[in-house]
């Protein structure tokens, strides 16, 4: 796991366009924090700048959401975007199939509340706090 990266919310639009510069695909972004720091405010900054047309809400309910998108570079990627907040265990959400698409050279993972399954985390994820200031 990367050295966390800590976003408070007033930087999250800088913090987003910094992000989406470096993406190749097949990152996975695991967000943490407490309710209301900016966890789906980032994802939807970073889904305008990756070129989603879709409205981008939090997945609280539905759990997941998958969207297509673009990199800077120009290469198509989809985009699944997880809410973990009602999650107990990673047995949980591995029955959305998350092991099947992450890490995958065409796709983006961003994780809210991903600290639920920290452990259970491939060791190549990008760990980003966020915090209230």
């Amino acid at each position: 796991m990367d050295r966390p990266q800590i976003i408070p919310l007033n930087e999250i639009p800088k913090a987003s366009r910094e992000i989406a510069q470096k993406l190749k695909g097949g990152e996975i972004l695991a967000l943490v924090g407490p309710l209301g720091s900016g966890k789906t405010t980032f994802t939807k900054t970073l889904g305008k700048i990756l070129k989603i047309r879709q409205k981008i809400t939090s997945p609280t309910f539905a759990l997941m959401h998958n969207f297509s998108g673009q990199l800077k570079s120009g290469k198509k990627i989809q985009i699944y975007h997880l809410d973990l907040y009602r999650m107990k265990n990673f047995k949980e959400a591995k029955a959305l199939g998350i092991e099947e698409f992450w890490g995958k050279p065409d796709t983006l993972t961003i994780i809210e509340w991903a600290d639920k399954i920290k452990k259970n985390l491939p060791k190549k994820v990008k760990l980003i706090n966020f915090f209230l200031r």
